[in-house]
Parts: C-alpha cells; sequence; structure tokens
C-alpha cells in the first residue's frame, strides 16, 4: 500500500477522531439500536433503521481512518533538511504577483487541507507548482480563473 505523507498535528487530529468514534460514537449508537430494538417491531420503526444506519457510518468511518493511519508518514516539519527549498510540510509565504497581495500556506495532506487556515493539499495545483521552489522563485500554475503566479517570499520549516 503507498504511504500517505501527514505532519504530526494531522496523525494526531485523525487519533482524536479515532479515539471518539470508538469511545463515544459507537457506544451511543449501539444504545439507540437496544432502544429502539425494545419498542417493538422492527419492520416499521424509523428509529431502529436511523440508528442502523448511523451505525454503518460510524463502522465504515472508523475503518477509513485506521486505513489512513496504517499507511501515514508522518512527517515533522520542524526536523525537515530541504535546504530552503519548498517540500512537504513548508510553511510558505508568496506574494501574488498581479495585485501584490501576500498570503501564507503550509503543504498538508490530503485530511488536514483547510484553506480557510492556511492549510493546502500537497495535491492541489498551487502546492504542486511550489514543490521544489526556493525563496525568490516564482511558482505559476491553473487556477479556475485563469493562470496565476506568485513569487515565493519565504520558506520555513514549522
Amino acid at each position: 500500500m503507498a504511504t500517505i505523507p501527514i505532519t504530526v498535528r494531522g496523525a494526531e487530529k485523525l487519533k482524536a477522531e479515532l479515539h471518539r468514534l470508538k469511545t463515544v460514537d459507537r457506544p451511543a449508537v449501539i444504545n439507540a439500536i437496544a432502544e429502539a430494538r425494545a419498542q417493538g417491531d422492527l419492520s416499521e420503526n424509523a428509529e431502529y433503521d436511523a440508528a442502523k444506519d448511523r451505525q454503518g457510518f460510524i463502522e465504515g468511518r472508523i475503518q477509513e481512518v485506521e486505513g489512513k493511519l496504517s499507511a501515514a508518514q508522518i512527517i515533522d516539519p520542524s526536523s525537515v533538511q530541504a535546504d530552503g527549498k519548498v517540500v512537504f510540510g513548508a510553511t510558505v509565504e508568496l506574494e501574488d504577483e498581479d495585485s501584490g497581495e501576500k498570503v501564507t500556506y503550509q503543504i498538508v495532506g490530503e485530511d488536514e487541507a483547510d484553506l480557510k487556515l492556511g492549510l493546502i493539499n500537497v495535491s492541489s495545483p498551487i502546492a504542486r507548482s511550489l514543490i521544489g521552489k526556493e525563496e525568490g522563485d516564482v511558482a505559476e500554475f491553473q487556477a479556475p480563473g485563469g493562470t496565476r503566479r506568485f513569487e515565493v517570499m519565504a520558506v520555513k520549516y514549522l
């Protein structure tokens, strides 16, 4: 199985979700199924059907998270030695060449990506165009609104 890059923070987040699913959500849905069964006729019991559907979702998510964690290659960005190059986990300060707007992104794994927090997926077009660049380089990528160009202002490993 191919490894999936993930930061330490992302791995901790997945582990916390798995713990919650197993210790809170799973027991709650088991209780809901037991209560629905106690009501009698299961053929017309909407609560029972809803609880069973929820149980299927929870069990599926548990398997998905366990699979991701087992295939995860946990990378600590602060220990990366990349000599100023943009790599997975790097935090990059960019300046839009057209507008002059400055933005900061960290390149993270798929499950961690959240653009509002400045976390971009390593397989996104902008991240792919940044990988391997250094301070002063220009990254060009295709965005839905057309071609965008960003100058790399700084590369940090936090």
